[in-house]
């Protein structure tokens, strides 16, 4: 079966699609990985994978999501390839050390970008596509590469965890069934 043709973006409608999801990717990018330089490097890196395939993207299909699946897929691509290799981040070792003078000061924005890091890679992603994104599960589902009710329960559990984290909770939320199966 031979695929029927589809409608594609002239050069300048494209690079105008893929300016306007730029913001979106990096926000996107900064809530995986946690460094604006990285999440810069991956913002470029999917730009420019996303142009060298711009013959393949169909007219009228959503760019923001077409993107962040290459960013994701990138970043993925680059957690395995330096799984070894770990970076020493000076600003982050010095918060560590220093503590507020005003402990039951209001919450700060550092404080759930904090609490979003100590969440699963899975449920961080989930959460970001969902709650900070605007996609809908099924297309965070579709980006993903998994079923809708996967999607589902990791935001719902990704919500319950950081809702633990932000009230000094440091418990995770498990899998329905994995204290279970722990004690046997």
């Amino acid at each position: 079966m031979i695929d029927a043709p589809f409608e594609r973006y002239s050069d300048e409608e494209f690079k105008r699609e893929l300016l306007a999801a730029l913001p979106h990717l990096r926000a996107f990018a900064r809530g995986l990985s946690g460094r604006p330089d990285f999440a810069d490097d991956l913002v470029q890196e999917a730009a420019i994978k996303a142009w060298s395939a711009r013959d393949r993207f169909a007219a009228g299909t959503s760019m923001r999501a077409w993107t962040f699946a290459i960013l994701r897929n990138h970043y993925l691509s680059e957690l395995r390839r330096n799984r070894r290799q770990v970076d020493f981040d000076q600003d982050a070792a010095e918060r560590l050390l220093v503590m507020d003078a005003d402990q039951e000061g209001p919450l700060h924005l550092s404080d759930m970008a904090a609490a979003l890091q100590k969440l699963s890679p899975d449920r961080r992603e989930a959460l970001l596509l969902v709650g900070a994104s605007g996609f809908t599960y099924e297309e965070a589902a579709d980006i993903c590469d998994c079923a809708i009710g996967t999607m589902k329960s990791r935001v719902a559990r990704a919500r319950a965890e950081l809702s633990n984290l932000l009230d000094g909770e440091p418990r995770p939320v498990e899998p329905r069934g994995t204290k279970q199966a722990r004690s046997r």
